[in-house]
């Protein structure tokens, strides 16, 4: 009775996210990892100039998170996914993003 391997974790996200090659599944990682730092080292000056501390959380700095951040986020996301050839993967995930926002299929 031989049992078949248990994919590894970058053939599961290639299967999942319809992906072409493990190459593929590499460089949109990168790109995701690559926009967390973006937003790392932008989130700080931006929450400054609006005069936000950074030491202290609350309400505030929550929404002021939510409302600049993040849509932020999603367009820095694109800017690297073009950079690494993988925009066409990231606007579709987008399109998603805002239809499931919206409710719509």
């Amino acid at each position: 009775m031989s049992q078949e391997p248990k994919p590894n974790f970058l053939t599961r996200l290639q299967t999942k996210w319809k992906l072409n090659s493990l190459m593929q599944v590499i460089l949109i990682l990168i790109v995701f990892a690559l926009t967390g730092f973006t937003i790392l080292f932008i989130k700080k000056p931006i929450f400054d100039f609006l005069g936000v501390s950074m030491e202290r959380g609350g309400f505030w700095k929550t929404v002021l998170y939510l409302v600049l951040v993040l849509p932020l986020y999603q367009i820095i996301l694109l800017m690297w996914g073009f950079v690494f050839g993988q925009f066409s993967f990231f606007w579709e995930k987008e399109k998603q993003f805002f239809r499931r926002i919206i409710g719509r299929k």
